[in-house]
């Protein structure tokens, strides 16, 4: 049958409001999945010295982080007086120097290996430590620093950070920034690494997010270890590995509450709190490190499919068993001089000589 003027006016009306109310129609939420509790043993895939560390208890504490400002900050205390001898120890094993200094204001430790390599002369490691944004002072940032020092053959300026309660958001992001833009007037940048973990791993990556908004040359590459680079507790590894990550364990955890507290009220999706947002368009290589049962594998995965997706060479790692950052808990772990002996190479792949 013909229609008319009005009716064919009419029936484009009906269409043009059904196709707009189509479009600001929210999805049916999909049902998730219920998986039956269930026993996960140690794997016999790993190193010995691995195994032990995987067959640890649940951390300490994991879901009863500190109230107060003040209660955080004699957790980090504490942290670091236990850590300081087992850092001392493992700076004898790998032989490295360590001595503590300022620059552009900001506490670093300049670390430096027995022998650094003759093609890494030139070259600058700035390593950013983690500890959810408020943990991890002084000489408990330090393993990191030593391990790539150590393994690598370079010299590594490792950062000590300002952390509340004495500064909040971005202090960490500034201080790190500071350290960056003091090497890079007499180190050309292409000669300048960025390495970090955790929070350190968002952190690095941050620092590429801010180098671009200050209009500053980036690094020759980074090396973002299980970054907290999602902290609105989005992504998968969230769900499917709380419980079973021994070191973060859950986001109900004291590293989300540890990162709120970093924040003092700021959008958690800002990319300099969470790059995983950011544009990372132009960044360096980057390599990226994880393990099959960290709680963050899943934000270590999305980074490293953005930088994919944007063309940036980028290299992913995951460790079979491993929590979060266990790579990096004791040299005496062949996963650990592994883990590093790959981050090392592929500075030395990217970085100018």
């Amino acid at each position: 049958m013909p229609f008319g003027p009005l009716g064919r006016c009419a029936i484009a009306a009906s269409l043009l409001l059904a196709a707009t109310a189509g479009a600001f129609a929210q999805p049916a939420p999909l049902a998730p999945r219920d998986v039956p509790a269930k026993s996960i043993p140690v794997p016999t895939t790993v190193s010995p010295e691995l195994q032990k560390i995987i067959a640890q208890p649940l951390r300490t504490a994991w879901d009863t982080p500190p109230k107060t400002p003040e209660g955080w900050k004699q957790l980090a205390e504490t942290i670091r007086a236990t850590a300081a001898p087992n850092v001392e120890a493992m700076r004898q094993r790998l032989n490295v120097r360590v001595e503590p200094g300022t620059m552009a204001g900001v506490k670093i430790y300049t670390v430096t290996p027995e022998k650094i390599r003759p093609e890494n002369a030139d070259r600058t490691l700035v390593q950013i430590h983690g500890g959810c944004y408020v943990l991890n002072p002084a000489e408990a940032a330090l393993p990191e620093a030593m391990l790539i020092a150590a393994i690598g053959g370079y010299r590594v300026i490792a950062v000590d950070y300002r952390m509340p309660p004495e500064a909040y958001f971005p202090a960490a992001l500034d201080d790190s920034m500071a350290v960056y833009k003091a090497i890079i007037v007499k180190t050309d940048p292409k000669r300048v690494g960025l390495i970090g973990t955790s929070a350190g791993g968002a952190l690095v990556l941050e620092m590429g997010l801010r180098a671009k908004q200050l209009g500053l040359p980036m690094p020759g590459a980074i090396a973002s270890g299980t970054p907290m680079s999602d902290s609105t507790k989005t992504g998968d590894t969230f769900y499917t590995n709380a419980m079973l990550d021994n070191v973060l364990v859950s986001t109900e955890g004291f590293c989300d509450a540890a990162a709120a507290f970093y924040a003092n009220g700021h959008d958690m999706k800002d990319p300099l709190i969470s790059p995983v947002y950011g544009d990372m368009g132009g960044f360096p290589p980057t390599i990226l490190t994880s393990g099959t049962r960290d709680l963050l594998l899943s934000n270590t995965v999305r980074v490293h499919r953005k930088l994919r997706n944007l063309g940036i060479d980028s290299f992913l790692q995951v460790y079979e068993g491993q929590s979060h950052a266990q790579y990096g808990r004791d040299d005496r772990i062949p996963e650990t001089r592994e883990a590093f002996g790959e981050i090392g190479e592929f500075f030395g792949k990217h970085l100018k000589r």
